[in-house]
């Protein structure tokens, strides 16, 4: 399951600062007033997020909730892989990478994001055999290198040749997850494991470039889902970010 705190590395707080932003706010607002008054009740022109690929329709970054990032190196770390295969950011050095964290146990979002993962590799055609796909476990109580391959297996994933699940001990994971600003609430074995939902999109130097805000919905009964064509809005605005990562 997921839950939708996601931000990180966040700067001290000037309440003198906060006044002044909110001031701007409202004059801001008053302004827009005014030009929605003068102009009768035409709507206003969509809002494109700035710093995102060009080729990225705004509906689709909206969507996604997608970001420009302030370009730092991804955070390290050293995990296996569901092939038992010890990873690190600078294995993937020289292929664009798409990061998410992900719980090999997880019926809400993971199964999800998984489909637009599929989606995303195959829009990208031959040029998907070049990108890398990663989740890092979320699951302090399912850490081993079965269960990643179990859910790797599931959910179609190992169908993408770059697909990795990695995971480690509880400590090298806990750590991962506070780099990376990783909200993780597993009270127990049995509960569902809660935690934030973030796709990074890392290019080829190891940069952080982009970051998307993975959504879900839920039936009455609480199943998870998302209608088809959202997922597919989904993939290919993945594949269309990660075809502007050198």
């Amino acid at each position: 399951m997921t839950t939708e705190v996601r931000r990180r590395r966040a700067l001290p707080v000037n309440p003198a600062v906060i006044a002044l932003a909110a001031s701007a706010v409202l004059a801001a607002a008053a302004v827009t007033f005014a030009v929605h008054q003068l102009r009768g009740s035409a709507a206003p022109a969509a809002i494109r997020p700035s710093g995102i690929p060009a080729s990225v329709p705004t509906s689709t970054a909206d969507l996604m909730g997608l970001s420009s990032l302030p370009g730092q190196a991804a955070p390290n770390f050293s995990l296996v892989d569901q092939h038992g295969v010890r990873l690190s950011p600078a294995s993937f050095r020289g292929h664009p990478l798409v990061l998410e964290f992900m719980d090999p146990h997880c019926t809400d979002i993971c199964p999800i994001v998984s489909q637009e993962f599929i989606k995303a590799y195959k829009n990208l055609g031959p040029a998907g055999t070049q990108i890398t796909f990663l989740a890092i476990n979320v699951n302090p109580f399912h850490t081993t290198v079965a269960d990643v391959l179990g859910f790797s297996h599931e959910q179609g994933l190992d169908t993408i040749p770059g697909w990795h699940f990695v995971t480690g001990s509880v400590p090298s994971l806990k750590a991962v997850w506070s780099e990376y600003g990783i909200a993780v609430d597993a009270p127990n074995a049995q509960a569902d494991v809660i935690h934030s939902s973030e796709i990074f999109f890392i290019d080829s130097n190891g940069v952080e470039r982009y970051s998307a805000a993975p959504m879900v919905d839920h039936t009455a009964s609480g199943s998870s889902y998302l209608p088809a064509p959202q997922i597919t809005e989904w993939g290919q605005g993945i594949a269309e970010v990660v075809q502007n990562l050198s």
